[in-house]
This record gives structure tokens, C-alpha cells and sequence, in this order.
């Protein structure tokens, strides 16, 4: 089969849709499927045996944002795929539909970035609630466009039936546990790392992922007084700074004895990324924005009980006194109290996090991949009668 993957971000961008297809795109290849990938640029000009096709874009909050130029349909007539996938679906993804339409190519859009939400937590009131909605009919009339919409988890793909998207489906993510596995926690690069970030048996409360406003990371502030922890984060982003002063300010304030400062570790892939996982003893969420949580199934894979908001994607991950624990995330306190009790207790900890890692093994980007090209035959197929 061949399939042209139409993104709205890609390498060298690291993020949640960027991950996902390059998972995709690597086990479209083993597969045996051919594939073109149409992205912002700059980025490199083939992966995984792929051709790369870059449009211009333009810097959004941090984000390349892609422009839905002429190039989409250049590159969709050259390769003619037997389907697009259309890989969160926004700006980029709106001339893919549309190219798409023009040249009567199937569609499969997954549905990733929760962008109605994001919009209305930057606007204030009645403005992004307004800008919220717009956004949402935005939404619905691109994804009604596409012969299928993927969701990522059942909180989600709900989401999408209550807004009114048409001709919905699940499908969830893959986790590469080649990479991501409780082995790295004894690897002596891990465990000079971990010496380092806890010099003197700290409990290292960690977090991955971008960091942004809509990451909602001022939830950590509750977390940073706990006694004897220390926050490790990995990332980057236009948060930075500020936040680093407020967990900061909030260990030096706190009535304990003084923890030692976060540790903000930078931007990580590969084996460094997943070394940092293992040098840590608890993973911790605060978006409340996810329609899955990437980084909950490759801490849960990497062995650690995982604490994340009673809401959207890590309902489907995290389950719930067994690999971790959900939280109310408009209660700090009872965040706080069940990050205490794992702080408390290293077999509770390991108990949880070895059975996070069970829950996971089966995940493969393998497997979901060929869950992937069934939703496109159903599409063809559905095209064909």
C-alpha cells in the first residue's frame, strides 16, 4: 500500500504528533507499505526510507506551524498514494483534506491535539470560550471532510461524538519497549545520573514532555515541598523560566527541610530520554488537555507508578490503585497526599511500576501500526462499494 502521511509537525519539532509518525512511518516500512511524508519545514529530506516533502511554515509559540501551500498538492499528484493520513489534522491537515478531495483520494485523519481546548485556556472568559467554539466547528467540519477520524481513547473519541465529528473509530498508540524498559534502571550510566540528580537518596519525582502553558505545569508547586524528593523535568519550552522560579521559590519556602532545586534536564530522545525515565521513582502528569499521554506509556513502560489528572487519555492509562494513580486535578491536597504515599513506600512503588510495565508489553508500534493499515482498508474498501 502506499500512503502519504500529511502532518502538522515533524523532526527535528519533538512532540506527541512528531513521535507518532515517525513510529508510524518506521513500521509502514517494516511492513512493507511505501510512504511520502508532507511537513513543515525544514526537516530532513527522507526518514525511514521515506521521501520528506516540507512546506513552509511559520514559528507559533514555539511550534513551526506549516502553511497549506500549492506544495500539498505537488506532492500528493506525484506520489499518488492509494490513501492519506492525516496526522492532527489543523492547517496543513486542512489542504491535505482538500488536495485530497480534488484528486479523490481516501482519507484517515487522527484526531491528537486537543486545539479547542488550548484555545480557550489562552483567551480569558466569554473571548476563549467564543474562540473555543470556533475552533471546535473548525474541527468538525475538517475531520467531516475525511472518510475516518481516529481517536486515541475512548475519553476522546466521546469528545469527538458529542461535537458531532462523523464516521469515528478508536485507535490508541504504541510505546517502543526495545527502548523504554525497567533494564535501564540498572545501566551505570542511569545510576551515575541518578547519584547525581539525588546525591543523598532523594526520591526523584520526575516529569517529561513540553514545557507550556497548556501543560498546566503549576500543578507541581503542590509537589515541591514533599520531604526528601527532588523534581527532575525533561523538556523545553516557553515555560521555562517561570516556572523554574515558582518550583524553586516553593522548595525554599517550604516548612520541611529544605529539598534540594529542580533539575531541568533539557530537551531528550533516544537512549538519554530513556535513561532519564529510569533514573527516576514516580512519573508525574498534570495536563488535563490529553487526548492520550505519550509520555504516561513510556514511563509505565520504563517501570514507574505513574500520577496523572482523572481526566481525558490517562483515563485509558493509568489504572487506577494498580499502576499508579489518578488524581482530581482541581484538589492540590489530594495530589500531594497520594504522591506522599508513594513517596513513602518503595514496594508500593515497585509494585505499581512493575505492573505499569505488564500492562504495556503488548503495546508495540508494530502491532498498532497493523491496526493502522486495517482502518485504511476499510476506508478503500468502503471507497470501492
Amino acid at each position: 500500500m502506499r500512503i502519504a502521511i500529511v502532518t502538522e509537525s515533524f523532526l527535528p519539532s519533538l512532540n506527541g504528533v512528531t513521535t507518532s509518525v515517525c513510529r508510524v512511518a518506521e513500521s509502514l516500512r517494516d511492513l512493507g507499505h511505501e510512504a511520502t511524508i508532507v511537513a513543515p519545514g525544514p526537516a530532513p529530506t527522507t526518514f525511514a526510507g521515506h521521501r520528506v516533502r516540507t512546506l513552509p511554515g511559520v514559528p507559533v509559540r514555539g511550534f513551526r506551524a506549516g502553511l497549506p501551500t500549492a506544495g500539498v498538492r505537488r506532492a500528493l499528484r506525484d506520489f499518488d498514494p492509494d490513501v492519506v493520513h492525516l496526522a492532527s489534522p489543523f492547517l496543513v491537515g486542512a489542504g491535505g483534506v482538500s488536495q485530497a478531495e480534488r484528486l479523490r483520494l481516501p482519507t484517515v485523519a487522527v484526531y491528537q491535539t486537543d486545539m479547542p481546548s488550548y484555545v480557550r485556556q489562552h483567551g480569558p472568559g466569554a473571548l476563549g470560550r467564543g474562540a473555543s467554539q470556533a475552533t471546535w466547528r473548525w474541527v468538525r467540519r475538517l475531520h467531516s471532510r475525511a472518510d475516518l477520524t481516529l481517536a486515541p481513547s475512548r475519553p476522546t473519541l466521546e469528545e469527538l461524538r458529542r461535537h458531532e465529528v462523523p464516521r469515528t473509530d478508536l485507535w490508541g498508540r504504541g510505546v517502543d519497549t526495545r527502548l523504554f524498559h525497567p533494564g535501564h534502571q540498572d545501566d551505570p550510566r542511569t545510576l551515575d545520573l541518578r547519584r547525581a540528580l539525588a546525591p543523598g537518596g532523594e526520591v526523584l519525582l520526575g516529569y517529561v514532555g513540553r514545557l507550556a502553558p497548556e501543560k498546566e505545569l503549576h500543578r507541581l508547586v503542590a509537589l515541591a515541598g514533599l520531604p526528601g524528593t527532588r523534581l527532575v523535568l525533561v523538556g523545553e519550552g516557553p515555560s521555562r523560566n517561570e516556572l523554574g522560579a515558582r518550583l524553586a521559590e516553593a522548595v525554599a519556602t517550604s516548612r520541611h527541610r529544605p529539598n534540594l532545586p529542580p533539575a531541568f534536564l533539557g530537551p531528550m530522545t533516544g537512549d538519554a530520554l530513556a535513561r532519564s525515565y529510569a533514573a527516576m521513582d514516580l512519573f508525574v502528569h498534570t495536563g488535563t488537555k490529553e487526548t492520550f499521554g505519550q509520555t504516561l506509556q513510556e514511563a509505565a513502560a520504563s517501570g514507574l507508578p505513574v500520577l496523572a489528572p482523572a481526566v481525558g487519555g490517562p483515563l485509558d492509562l493509568v489504572r487506577h490503585g494498580e499502576t499508579g494513580y489518578l488524581y482530581d486535578p482541581d484538589d492540590p491536597a489530594t495530589m500531594s497526599a497520594l504522591a506522599a504515599e508513594l513517596v513513602a513506600s518503595p514496594a508500593l512503588r515497585d509494585r505499581m511500576g512493575r505492573a505499569g510495565a505488564q500492562m504495556v508489553a503488548g503495546r508495540s508500534w508494530h502491532s498498532l501500526t497493523e491496526r493502522l493499515v486495517g482502518h485504511y482498508e476499510q476506508v478503500l474498501a468502503g471507497r470501492a462499494a
